[in-house]
């Protein structure tokens, strides 16, 4: 499965780059984690500003179809998986922490003062 993984998110980062749509300029696609049966893969995206995930996302959904196509036609597998699209947790968690410690440090330099 690591395998499939690994090319599924190879190849459909590869199109999500050469796609024109202004939404997917800075999207990154870090996992893609495929079902057992290879019916369906979730894909992990990162986005350099967060406020721009749901266009992002909203714009995935709307070329699942085409990504898939594409995956089906480089790609030989059993089944073509259908694709989902998620922020990566990791990259959502990690910017949770980086806010709260900032916010922290603020404090703190401001009760030093």
């Amino acid at each position: 499965m690591l395998k499939v993984n690994s090319t599924l998110r190879e190849v459909i980062a590869e199109e999500i780059e050469r796609m024109s749509d202004s939404r997917l300029e800075m999207v990154s696609v870090t996992a893609v984690d495929t079902a057992p049966n290879l019916r369906s893969a979730v894909v992990y995206i990162d986005v350099l500003e967060i406020e721009s995930h749901q266009p992002a996302l909203d714009a995935l959904t709307g070329a699942a179809k085409r990504l898939q196509a594409v995956v089906g036609s480089q790609v030989r597998m059993k089944y073509t998986p259908q694709l989902e699209f998620a922020m990566d947790p990791g990259v959502v968690g990690g910017e949770q922490i980086d806010a709260i410690l900032r916010s922290l440090r603020e404090e703190e330099s401001e009760n030093s003062e």
